[in-house]
């Protein structure tokens, strides 16, 4: 370890103590150079100085087996005086005429020398920041090494960081971890990464179990699907929604809710609060544990087509070429963004700026609070019907084939993807990546700040028809179709995995309706819904 000055001017302690003010231990020894101070570690000359300096006794173990052979000084004080390279050719000649027992015997006073715990050596933060490099299968092995190793292995900030390098936000409560043995140390943070990790496998492994299907809307389409905690929320074109419990499976006594007097086409949720949207060209607001209809929010002329909840806000795009930003505290209109001049087919809010996007091969970005169109975003040459927006960009997806990346500050379009043969139905953004499902019955991988396709999920497993909807989140992509599939695919390396769904009468007219949801965890298909753990 060497302490550098800046001269001898600025060197005020003394040679013959440390920087602490401490005299430098034994075994060690200082030296005066040229404007700087080095604390070097005397080197071991020998095996036996190696042990003095690992704190052994100079007086090792010693094979009783009789008296030493006479001239055994005589070779010694000889193979002292040859040179290295030939100490080194004498011991592989006496190696080679070694019996095993006694190369054994070389290996059992030799090796614990060698063999330092360099972790325990080091302080606790040093070991901690050495083991932030391990991965996490890595740090779990470490952990059995000793009980030091896994006093380091188990830090709850360690396991915090391998959480947010996998997406994991949240961490185990304390009441989940009832099985934990008493007076154990256990990371939350490594308890939520071991859950995650196997949710994952039994995601990519399968279950012999069968799903729990959920039947209630007759023949009916079911049109939209929302999920939160335990409750889904089914909307179909016979007119109503309907709340199942993920857990028993069955319908809420209040929860077959009616109100609406045309198809319900759209549905957003948070918590217990459901918004619907319907072709009798209004929206409703519902609890979803009661059953009861909150406000009914009148003001759209025409089918509610699509919705985008944020917070307390719900914008609503409709066939009558208008946005709303709703209220959903007090059911009231706050503003009506008008400049599309047709159907407005897909809408995004993250709480600051509204992106929609029309028939009218237009996608437009708002300020909701000046009721202001910031940018129209031309470039489509046919009808818009996907959008992502993350703040930064918005992706657009339309019946041309092809997908745009937009920077929203500047109205720019940064990148087009191209690739599909048809329309883009359904999109997912996180970060850099966007995953894409299209009718011509492949599902993409892209990174949109190079604009390179990393992934096309086809082969002999691909779907057979067109992709309705997808889903992906901790690397793994769920997509459904129309050729009444729900595949699980490899979001890094793009490998199909297995079918999650695979309905024996597909082909035949009961698709899978473009209302997959996941965390991961739900889907439906067309006239009933499937629940997987």
């Amino acid at each position: 370890v060497e302490f550098y000055g800046y001269g001898r001017n600025h060197m005020k302690r003394k040679l013959d103590h440390g920087p602490d003010g401490r005299p430098f231990p034994s075994g060690k020894k200082h030296c005066k150079g040229n404007g700087y101070l080095s604390l070097v570690q005397a080197t071991p000359t020998t095996f036996g100085d190696l042990r003095l300096a690992n704190g052994h006794s100079a007086q090792r173990r010693r094979v009783t087996s009789g008296p030493p052979p006479s001239g055994l000084q005589d070779w010694l004080h000889t193979f002292q005086a040859w040179s290295g390279p030939e100490r080194l050719l004498a011991l592989d000649e006496l190696i080679d005429r070694c019996e095993t027992s006694q190369v054994k015997h070389m290996m059992q006073v030799i090796e614990p020398q060698f063999q330092r715990d360099f972790i325990s050596l080091l302080p606790k933060e040093l070991a901690l920041y050495v083991l932030t490099f391990l991965a996490p299968r890595d740090l779990l092995q470490a952990a059995q090494t000793c009980r030091y190793w896994r006093i380091l292995a188990e830090d709850n900030l360690l396991w915090r960081e391998k959480c947010r390098e996998e997406g994991i936000s949240e961490c185990v409560s304390s009441r989940r971890r009832k099985c934990a043995r008493p007076g154990a140390a256990v990371s939350p943070w490594k308890s939520a990464y071991i859950r995650q990790h196997r949710i994952e496998n039994n995601w990519r492994k399968g279950d012999t179990r069968e799903p729990m299907v959920l039947k209630g809307h007759d023949d009916h389409v079911i049109t939209c699907l929302q999920f939160s905690g335990d409750l889904i929320v089914s909307g179909s074109d016979d007119n109503t929604l309907k709340v199942w419990s993920a857990i028993t499976g069955k319908v809420g006594l209040s929860a077959h809710v009616d109100g609406h007097t045309g198809g319900v086409w759209c549905s957003q949720m948070a918590v217990a609060t459901v918004i619907s949207g319907s072709t009798d060209r209004t929206l409703r607001v519902w609890d979803a544990e009661s059953g009861e209809c909150v406000h009914t929010l009148y003001g759209h002329t025409s089918t509610v087509r699509c919705m985008h909840l944020h917070g307390n806000r719900v914008v609503s795009g409709s066939r009558d070429t208008t946005l709303r930003v709703w209220d959903v505290s007090t059911g009231r209109c706050e503003h009506v963004l008008t400049g599309h001049v047709a159907a407005v087919r897909c809408v995004q809010y993250d709480g600051r700026r509204v992106v929609s996007g029309g028939y009218d091969y237009m996608v437009k970005v708002w300020d909701p609070e000046t009721e202001a169109c910031l940018h129209t975003l031309q470039g489509h040459t046919n009808r818009v019907y996907s959008l992502q927006f993350d703040g930064v960009f918005v992706v657009s997806g339309s019946l041309d084939t092809s997908i745009r990346v937009w920077d929203a500050e500047t109205g720019g379009c940064v990148h087009t993807l191209t690739g599909h043969q048809s329309l883009t139905s359904g999109m997912e953004l996180r970060d850099n990546i966007l995953v894409s499902g299209n009718a011509d019955s492949t599902v993409r991988v892209w990174d949109i700040r190079t604009g390179q396709c990393l992934h096309t999920l086809q082969g002999p497993n691909k779907h057979q028809s067109a992709v309705t909807c997808l889903q992906f989140c901790r690397g793994l992509v769920l997509s459904s179709s129309d050729d009444g599939t729900v595949k699980l695919w490899d979001l890094r390396t793009g490998a199909w995995l297995r079918d999650v769904v695979a309905l024996q009468s597909r082909g035949s007219g009961e698709d899978v309706a473009p209302t997959l949801h996941c965390s991961i965890g739900h889907f439906t298909h067309r006239t009933g819904l499937g629940i997987f753990d």
